[in-house]
């Protein structure tokens, strides 16, 4: 059985490997673009089943796993920083607020090119942050390719005064547990 990430993402490679199942990574041509007036969780849902899409009809008969993930501070969609100024800002709004993570992930192929999906939210609360604070975690960890501009699974977890969701492993960027369920469901178990 051939198994792809449809992901270049260093964070997703990370967590998929703790299923303990062979894969590859493999980087799709997708335009992650959002439509205008698309809610935060439609666009993960769409972008994951597309990443899948793509992967797959460049390797007939494998089985692709695509994800996304999509942070919105009141329906609001954050993207990655991509620098410190933006990250900055992100986490000055997000300050003493919830931030909601809406993580999709898509797993295409098999003899029937079957697809299944899920879409796993996920809120954040801030503690009330300080510029400095704000600054001395940025400089530590320079989490500039991340939704939110925090790694949880890092120093991140500092900014925070609780978590809420069901899988925590979706705020890194792919839901395990989801993901799980969805390749039993395609007859495949990570166990076996």
């Amino acid at each position: 059985m051939e198994l792809i990430l449809a992901s270049t993402s260093p964070y997703r490679e990370r967590l998929l490997g703790r299923l303990g199942m062979p894969f590859m990574c493999q980087a799709p041509p997708t335009d992650e673009t959002p439509l205008a007036g698309e809610e935060p969780a439609g666009l993960a849902l769409r972008l994951a089943r597309a990443k899948a899409r793509d992967v797959a009809e460049r390797n007939p008969g494998a089985w692709v796993i695509g994800s996304d993930q999509v942070a919105s501070l009141d329906g609001a969609i954050m993207g990655k920083p991509g620098s410190h100024e933006n990250a900055v800002a992100q986490l000055r709004a997000s300050s003493g607020r919830e931030v909601s993570f809406d993580t999709a992930v898509a797993l295409r192929g098999g003899p029937n090119s079957g697809e299944w999906f899920h879409v796993e939210h996920f809120s954040v609360y801030f503690q009330t942050l300080s510029d400095s604070m704000i600054e001395n975690y940025l400089l530590r960890e320079q989490p500039y390719d991340c939704a939110g501009s925090f790694k949880c699974e890092g120093l991140g977890i500092v900014l925070f005064e609780k978590l809420c969701g069901d899988d925590p492993t979706s705020l890194e960027g792919l839901p395990l547990i989801a993901l799980a369920r969805l390749l039993r469901e395609a007859g495949i178990n990570p166990l076996n």
